[in-house]
């Protein structure tokens, strides 16, 4: 990997060569869209369907929280050449995930268990980010995604406490999880190459891939679950 200068400023980032100001929107422009596609098919929602009013209360700061994620994102990308229209879901195809929407309670328990912790490594190599105003955004968000993931740790020890709700939250699992290793895009790839070059990220998608699913295998090893093979159109 070669050296690449670190720009501490919006004036560092408007003088750097166009492929880092192209790769640096990309990354903003797909965490802006993805954190709100979250909160509007999955965290929103799980309000209604939270069974008590203590995890409805929970249920609705993770909401405000994943908003939120959203807003700071999408100020960012303002700030660095980015546009409203180019930030919002109506002009970008979802994540596979994203298009199955919640039905029953143990589905947003699993999005928060596997899901988030899938987000918590895609913030992660952003830690030191060669542009400082998103390395600064990721690590002033991490301590919220991992309160989420930390949620569906929390209200999956509750369900996997009976019977029945462990059966409904490995049928959770089993519908969402196949979905999520395509967060981390594919083998090889030519962004990732690029991104890890210009030191705007730190690891290979592979490598992200195989510490996530060892992080998922034990989060589900925790409360008892097992976990299905992923689709294959994620490699």
């Amino acid at each position: 990997m070669t050296d690449s200068p670190e720009y501490k400023t919006i004036a560092d980032f408007e003088r750097a060569p166009e492929e880092y100001k192209m790769a640096v929107r990309k990354i903003i422009r797909s965490h802006a869209i993805n954190e709100l596609y979250g909160a509007q098919v999955f965290d929103e929602p799980a309000i209604e369907l939270a069974p008590t009013p203590y995890a409805k209360w929970l249920t609705c700061r993770v909401a405000m929280e994943e908003y939120g994620h959203h807003v700071r994102f999408r100020e960012l990308g303002l700030q660095i050449g980015l546009t409203d229209d180019e930030m919002s879901t109506k002009n970008k195809k979802p994540l596979s995930i994203f298009m199955y929407p919640l039905k029953v309670w143990e589905e947003f328990v699993t999005i928060k268990l596997l899901g988030d912790l899938a987000e918590i490594l895609q913030v992660e190599d952003l830690l030191h980010c060669s542009f400082h105003p998103l390395r600064n955004l990721a690590r002033s968000t991490m301590p919220e995604e991992r309160f989420h993931a930390d949620f569906g740790i929390q209200f999956g020890k509750e369900l996997v406490a009976t019977a029945e709700g462990k059966a409904a939250l490995q049928k959770a699992v089993d519908v969402y999880f196949p979905y999520l290793p395509a967060f981390f895009g594919a083998a090889n790839s030519a962004n990732n190459e690029m991104y890890r070059r210009l030191k705007i990220k730190i690891r290979k998608n592979e490598e992200m891939l195989e510490d996530y699913m060892g992080r998922a295998r034990k989060a589900a090893e925790t409360l008892g679950l097992t976990l299905p093979e992923p689709k294959q159109s994620a490699a």
